[in-house]
């Protein structure tokens, strides 16, 4: 099988899970994903890094016992940091990556290059999606990737 039927396949089942799960018929539970809650040793460093690169907004927090930063996009925050003693390690983590859709993909790869970050930018309109990925790391190493719809960009 190759890379890009194994990706459309992958991209498929999101679509399926997607559409299944927004369908108004019968009551469903959930209704969107909230936030993502990351451990770090340098809250500040890092959302300084959110900031910068992906645009989000340091916001409100309720005055928790363990410090930390929330990171909002609009209205809600969506990215939750939480101060840790030590730098948390790779073992043991199941989440692979967290993913935002986007608009402005010349823009984001600029402020890419100009940040020196490393990206992999995977064009899926290869296989028939109107879909172009771009694979980061923040800092603390944590996989992410922002979806761009290339025909909503040249629109």
């Amino acid at each position: 099988m190759s890379y890009e039927s194994i990706i459309y396949t992958y991209v498929q089942i999101i679509f399926a899970c997607y559409d299944a799960a927004t369908k108004t018929e019968g009551q469903k539970m959930l209704t969107a994903l909230d936030h993502v809650n990351l451990h770090t040793d340098d809250p500040d460093g890092l959302a300084d890094w959110y900031e910068r690169v992906l645009g989000l907004a340091r916001g409100a927090r309720p005055p928790f016992s363990t410090p930390g930063v929330w990171l909002y996009l609009g209205d809600n925050p969506v990215v939750h940091l939480v101060k840790v003693n030590a730098r948390p390690g790779e073992a043991n983590v199941s989440l692979e990556h967290f993913a935002f859709r986007a608009k402005g993909m010349a823009a984001f790869e600029a402020t890419l290059k100009t940040n020196n970050i490393a990206f992999e930018r995977v064009d899926l309109e290869d296989v028939g999606l109107d879909l172009v990925q771009y694979n980061v790391r923040d800092p603390m190493g944590t996989h992410i990737h922002i979806d761009f719809c290339p025909s909503a960009e040249e629109a």
